[in-house]
């Protein structure tokens, strides 16, 4: 188990992407702290199979934030592993787009990205060792219409992610994102009836013609292969690997 001592946090991890990168990390070794929401039983239930703590931060508040950080600090030792995937989408034309909605997705996807970073690297410089692993999407490198702000955090999230890289560089630090595809998770079920009012499609039209079909494979990442390649990341293998932004999109980008 090489990653066995190491405490990993992960945002988002009550389900989704950010729960398989947590039962990966904990296949490995590490000690893991979950976060996000849920019924209470469920979390309950997960915290048991993965022997894991959890801390219910919203993160859209930044103190709510850094007493997450103290939480998982005190409960189970300074983050060696920080995951950043807690995130949020609304489907809309930019003219229509509620300002509340711009407002939380910038501060989920994009401002705790910043704010867990600032917090858990002093950390990881005085064990000159870290991982930090943030969920982009392929929204970072290229754009999609009614997204704007999803389009606009995502990028902003690639380009954090090369910022703290370079300067974390000679720390025994790495930073890296991962931009998937469409992942079959609740984020992409749930915006399926937006894009259906948005654009006047049927269910199946928006799975076929709007999600899959910039694809070339034509199927759904699935949350196991983004968390296999967030596991790698923190592997000694990839010590040379900081500043990158990672594609996962079964051709998506390649176009």
């Amino acid at each position: 188990m090489s990653l066995a001592g190491k405490v990993a946090l992960v945002t988002g991890s009550t389900s989704g992407i950010g729960l398989a990168i947590a039962r990966a990390l904990t296949a490995d070794g590490a000690k893991v702290m979950l976060n996000g929401f849920g019924d209470q039983s469920e979390i309950d239930k997960l915290k048991a199979e993965l022997g894991a703590g959890h801390d219910g931060a919203d993160m859209g508040d930044a103190a709510a934030i850094e007493r997450m950080i103290a939480h998982c600090t005190e409960e189970l030792g300074a983050p060696d592993i920080l995951v950043n995937n807690a995130g949020i989408q609304h489907v809309s034309p930019v003219e229509d787009f509620p300002v509340d909605k711009w407002n939380a997705i910038l501060a989920i996807n994009l401002s705790a990205v910043f704010h867990t970073t600032r917090l858990a690297l002093p950390a990881m410089k005085a064990k000159n060792w870290g991982r930090i692993i943030n969920t982009a999407s392929a929204h970072s490198l290229i754009a999609s219409p009614n997204k704007s702000a999803y389009v606009a955090a995502k990028h902003g999230v690639a380009g954090f992610t090369k910022t703290v890289a370079l300067e974390a560089a000679k720390d025994g630090i790495t930073v890296n994102c991962i931009s998937p595809g469409y992942v079959w998770t609740p984020l992409v079920e749930n915006q399926i009836p937006d894009t259906m009012k948005a654009r006047g499609l049927t269910r199946e039209q928006v799975m076929n013609d709007v999600l899959l079909a910039a694809q070339p494979t034509k199927r759904f990442v699935t949350p196991e292969e983004v968390a296999s390649l967030a596991l790698y990341l923190c592997s000694d293998g990839a010590a040379s690997i900081t500043g990158a932004n990672l594609s996962m999109d079964g051709g998506w980008t390649a176009a």
